[in-house]
């Protein structure tokens, strides 16, 4: 599944990209979860922003956001699968990519829904605070330390 998987700069999103990756999210967090919030909130085309996407014959099946990559706390978020797409494993060989892209050091953070807490500890990530309603669904803060850092 490699092969589906392409990393973007937010300089080299084209605008049919951009469009999918958000259509994805907005089909994900907004339509099927019922969460109405601002998905689209200005930090996709920020520097230090990295997104990988998985993609097929032009549809975006996966993706993920990596925001502030080159400082030493890069944010993992905006996780979001396609229906058709889950269990087939390419949500989870993302994050491991998100994970490995960050520095080895690095103290990686994301904001979890409370249900998958248990899938974002197969890749190192412990809760680090209590759960909290974020827009009517309930998430719970994460951390994976990095490196030579006591967890």
């Amino acid at each position: 599944m490699n092969d589906l998987i392409s990393i973007y700069n937010p300089d080299e999103l084209s605008i049919d990209l951009l469009y999918s990756i958000l259509e994805l999210r907005a089909e994900v967090f907004i339509v099927e979860q019922r969460s109405c919030y601002p998905d689209i909130d200005g930090r996709d085309l920020d520097a230090g922003t990295v997104h990988l996407v998985a993609a097929e014959d032009g549809k975006v099946l996966s993706t993920v956001r990596i925001m502030d990559i080159d400082g030493g706390t890069p944010r993992i978020g905006r996780v979001a699968t396609a229906a058709e797409a889950r269990g087939s494993g390419i949500a989870g060989e993302l994050m491991q990519r998100a994970v490995e892209l960050c520095a080895p050091d690095a103290q990686i953070q994301l904001s979890a829904q409370t249900q998958l807490e248990g899938w974002y500890g197969k890749f190192g990530f412990q809760r680090s605070g209590e759960d909290c309603d974020d827009d009517g669904i309930m998430h719970l803060p994460m951390m994976r330390a990095g490196q030579g850092i006591p967890a």
